[in-house]
């Protein structure tokens, strides 16, 4: 019953390649908070959001490189960031006046 504890270290270039997406999005979320109405940027910055998700937990699923708890601090911030934009989605779009007749 009683399994034995098993350590994962951050290698160095998890750490890295942790820090380097944290960078990007950073990067992207400004930039997309700059210009919201930028609907090919509001999609890449999006999709950095997916494919940073599906990469760690690629890693936590198949290749068993990534403790649980690294796992949800990922989650929270990618998977919070990808259901907001998602609900903002066409929240930003230039709004056309009403005609007065």
């Amino acid at each position: 019953m009683n399994e034995p504890f098993v350590s994962y270290a951050v290698s160095e270039i998890h750490g890295r390649t942790f820090g380097v997406w944290t960078l990007l999005t950073c990067t992207m979320c400004f930039l997309c908070a700059l210009n919201l109405d930028n609907k090919p940027l509001y999609l890449a910055t999006f999709l950095s959001f997916i494919y940073a998700l599906g990469h760690f937990l690629t890693e936590y699923l198949i290749y068993h490189t990534m403790a649980i708890g690294n796992l949800a601090t990922v989650g929270v911030f990618a998977g919070t960031s990808i259901v907001w934009m998602l609900v903002q989605w066409n929240a930003h779009e230039p709004q056309t006046p009403l005609k007065k007749d």
